[in-house]
């Protein structure tokens, strides 16, 4: 269906009567979608990946408790039933154009996608799109709000906008510039866009989510910027002179810059949220940076500095939160070398390196007496044949060596 901008114009502008009456006839609650601090992004652009409810075991072991998808795939939804991982589905960019025309497309979609699942699947949030302003493709910009609101219009006629909430992933491309922070601006061509629909997410409750990578900074400018900076580890840091703060890691300036762009707008009080954040244990010969000891610093750190549930120099009082990009590598990203090389876990369930986590599995090849597979197909905690089996193992190993 050919969607030209005077439809949207004025199914925009209908939408914005039917929205603003339906705040007026009931409360809007803001919906939790976070618990804690610390959340993974679990992409799946790759042939060699465990099944979801592999995954499911491997997040447990881990304590995650909160995941982004970028889609509905039926199968992880169902395998998440019951585990209490908090989720996050992705809508996505292609369906953009079609939820905006009208409610019912939206509505059809949540009643495919959504409400089938709930309460078992602790579906928490809704993010309408990834990435879209900063981009080339205008026509998307200028969807992204009418989609947005069908979807959170269709959730409010079913009850369930207490439980969902809908939000949409920035890349850093919204903002004319990042240094120091409190310089941060939104561009005027994204402006034009992003205020009313920041507009939007304010009448709802929804954060600010942004995708903010040191490593991306990093990897396009390594002459200027400090790896220690990006990495979280002993070095200068850098001053802003308009706030007097000190910052002593880009992670946490990154944060603040989407601050004061947001405040630039209008939008103070928003609460920002990382919605993906990593860095790349691989890449091509041009990509500064991409190791797996860095990765590993990067990751390891950022966790530490998460789980201590504090604020930012700016925001002080409101805890960083952040979806760690990402669970697995994704072995058919296209792109640079870098893209498929983001994950914390290698498919068999062993750690790819050291941040704290324990996998399923040693990272040793021959040291498991498991296999991945076999220990999920005995469920969570494993079946007493499988204790038994370990046990015995156990015995006939220190046997065969004595």
């Amino acid at each position: 269906m050919l969607v030209t901008a005077k439809t949207i114009f004025c199914n925009l502008h209908l939408l914005d009567k039917k929205f603003s009456f339906s705040m007026q006839e009931k409360k809007v609650f803001k919906v939790e979608a976070f618990t804690g601090t610390y959340g993974v992004n679990y992409g799946k652009i790759a042939d060699n990946l465990p099944s979801p409810r592999s995954v499911v075991t491997l997040l447990r072991a881990a304590k995650v408790k909160n995941i982004r998808i970028y889609d509905a795939d039926h199968e992880v939804l169902k395998a998440f039933k019951g585990s209490g991982i908090e989720i996050v589905v992705g809508l996505g960019n292609e369906y953009l154009k079609d939820m905006s025309v009208a409610e019912d497309r939206a509505m059809n979609w949540l009643k495919e996608n959504v409400e089938p699942f709930l309460p078992g699947t602790r579906i928490r949030g809704i993010a309408v799109g990834n990435e879209i302003l900063g981009g080339t493709d205008l026509e998307l910009g200028e969807v992204l709000l009418p989609a947005a609101k069908n979807v959170y219009t269709a959730l409010h006629r079913l009850n369930l906008t207490h439980l969902v909430e809908v939000s949409s992933p920035h890349s850093e491309a919204v903002f004319m510039n990042s240094y120091p922070p409190s310089a941060c601006t939104f561009k005027e061509d994204v402006l034009q866009f992003m205020k009313p629909l920041l507009q939007f997410f304010s009448q709802i409750g929804s954060p600010f989510y942004i995708n903010a990578y040191p490593f991306l900074a990093y990897k396009n400018d390594p002459q200027h910027i400090d790896i220690n900076y990006a990495l979280f580890k002993d070095n200068p840091g850098i001053h802003d002179a308009k706030t007097n703060l000190h910052y002593d890691n880009m992670f946490e300036a990154q944060v603040d810059a989407a601050y004061a762009a947001l405040e630039k707008a209008g939008f103070d009080k928003m609460e920002v949220i990382v919605s993906e954040t990593g860095w790349a244990s691989h890449g091509d010969p041009d990509e500064a940076g991409a190791t797996l000891k860095n990765a590993r610093t990067y990751n390891r750190n950022l966790r530490k500095r998460l789980l201590k549930k504090k604020g930012t120099p700016y925001r002080p009082k409101t805890v960083v939160r952040a979806y760690v990009f990402a669970l697995f590598n994704e072995n058919l990203k296209p792109g640079p070398t870098s893209e498929r090389n983001f994950g914390l876990f290698k498919p068999d369930g062993s750690i790819a390196y050291d941040i704290g986590f324990t996998g399923l599995v040693s990272s040793a090849p021959t040291s498991s007496l498991l296999s991945f597979k076999e220990i999920v197909g005995q469920g969570w905690f494993g079946s007493s044949y499988t204790i038994v089996f370990m046990v015995c193992m156990g015995v006939v190993l220190q046997f065969l060596s004595s």
